[in-house]
């Protein structure tokens, strides 16, 4: 794993270079500190990430200084990962962890410079294994990639050129037989065996679940909170409608079913009964979770079999419909969803996979940002200032009708997924925009533009209503492709 030989030639070759970076004294408290992060001296394993992944310059060489103690010479991509991992736990925010993904791709291409070309192939390389790590063994992701379509997406991407093939199936079908892990702090461990030191606070059953998902997937598992704010509840009646990537739903599972819904930090949780703060969340409760990071609300405009019926668009583009009990309900849903995805959403996860040749839809982290309200407003900004010109140069070239069906459809999902992503940070930087964080916190049934609602939902109240109508209406327009027809109101 460390190399006292490479280290001493590390050191001696890079002092220059990382005295144009710093001081002396800069450099040698960045050894001693790296030193004592690899050897864990009075740190823990969850403290590493934390200063390889900061935004600064002395970071910068602690982070050197400790990729130093790793030798990847003659070692594949995966199990230098593998290796890598198994020192410290890549906790973090999303551009933290991105950051000490770059730093391992520096230090592996220092170490294999003939296995790919350049650094920043093999920093491509690093991202597409953690995000097929992500898709293989993530939480409820449906579909797996395929071997094929992982090659595909990584056409071009090797400085204008394909990588060895062979050394792309060996890189899949590493990660398939066995996932990436990274190691966890033994205290940890016997928490999340234990009732933990919160159980006197947070009640008997708090000690159930830290996360929805898997530990060995950090960008796509659902956080649970126990301690998280309690935005809306009331009864909602469900219908799933379409399921991962708009794929339409098998038609015995798309039925209507009543929960009492409670919307708590990111996390839409559909229970059967009346939310208890101190009752565990059961198995089902976890599967009927939705998170709703960089989800989208919106009126359910093409469906008339009932009335007060939203539609909610996930990250993943699973598609659900809700019934609310009045049209002042169904809004305030809309408002409150909407609200909480604008001012918590991390950040995208900057896209590691994808080609011109085929467009691939990059995953979203449902990690908590932890950028200020002007700060995220600014983020939303620029994503759709982005949005809006990739959409306007996509138009600008439509399809040859002499192309094939994959390609002339690959033009439509990507225009689709432009669009969609305009829609959804219109009303984003709308919301942080009338004040975010203030409009959460108003009345439970309070939204912008909105009169206060008549009285909340409580356990008395009738489940919402069916109404007969028509049975020839089409919601094919909410599979994939879903082209939303009108934009939802923020005002």
């Amino acid at each position: 794993m460390g190399s006292n030989e490479l280290l001493e030639k590390d050191s001696t070759e890079n002092h220059s270079k990382d005295l144009s970076n710093g001081t002396d004294s800069n450099l040698e408290a960045a050894r001693r500190l790296a030193k004592r992060l690899y050897q864990l001296d009075r740190f823990k394993r969850s403290d590493v990430a934390k200063h390889l992944g900061k935004n600064n310059e002395f970071s910068k060489l602690v982070a050197e200084e400790y990729l130093k103690f790793f030798d990847f010479t003659g070692m594949a991509l995966d199990h230098s990962l593998r290796s890598f991992f198994k020192a410290f736990s890549l906790i973090g925010e999303t551009q933290e962890r991105e950051r000490v993904l770059i730093h391992f791709s520096n230090r592996y291409y220092q170490c294999n410079p003939n296995t790919v070309s350049t650094q920043d192939g093999v920093h491509c390389l690093t991202c597409a294994v953690m995000l097929l790590n992500t898709d293989l063994h993530g939480h409820n992701i449906g579909k797996k990639m395929t071997c094929h379509e992982f090659i595909a997406n990584l056409q071009g991407m090797n400085e204008g050129k394909d990588f060895p093939r062979g050394l792309l199936k060996a890189l899949y079908n590493s990660i398939k037989n066995e996932k990436l892990d990274w190691a966890v702090d033994e205290e940890e461990k016997k928490k999340s065996h234990s009732d933990g030191t919160d159980e006197k606070d947070n009640g008997p059953h708090s000690k159930a679940i830290t996360r929805i998902g898997h530990s060995s997937n950090p960008f796509l598992d659902i956080p649970h909170d126990p301690n998280a704010a309690v935005y809306k509840t009331g009864f909602l009646a469900r219908k799933i409608h379409a399921d991962m990537d708009g794929k339409r739903t098998p038609r015995g599972k798309r039925g209507w079913k009543t929960f009492y819904a409670v919307l708590k930090g990111t996390v839409l949780y559909l229970q059967k009964d009346e939310y208890k703060p101190e009752k565990a969340l059961s198995e089902e409760d976890l599967k009927n979770a939705i998170s709703v990071h960089h989800a989208l609300a919106s009126k359910a405009t093409d469906y008339e079999k009932r009335p007060n019926v939203l539609k909610l668009k996930t990250a993943d583009w699973r598609v659900l419909l809700f019934q609310a009990q009045s049209p002042e309900e169904m809004q305030a849903w809309i408002n409150k969803i909407n609200c909480v995805a604008a001012i918590f959403s991390a950040p995208p996860f900057p896209a590691a996979i994808g080609s011109q040749k085929k467009f691939s839809r990059p995953l979203l982290p449902a990690t908590t940002t932890k950028l200020s309200q002007d700060e995220q407003l600014k983020s939303h900004e620029a994503k759709l200032k982005q949005i809006s010109t990739e959409l306007a140069e996509h138009r600008s070239y439509p399809p040859d009708k002499k192309l094939k069906g994959k390609e002339v459809d690959d033009y439509k999902l990507k225009d689709h997924y432009l669009e969609f992503e305009k829609i959804r940070y219109e009303i984003y930087v709308a919301l942080l925009k009338e004040g975010g964080k203030e409009l959460l916190s108003s009345g439970e049934n309070d939204g912008p533009g909105l009169k206060k609602s008549h009285s909340s939902p409580s356990l008395n109240q009738e489940s919402p209503v069916s109404a007969k109508v028509k049975r020839n209406i089409s919601e094919r327009k909410d599979y994939r492709p879903e082209t939303p027809s009108i934009k939802q109101k923020v005002t």
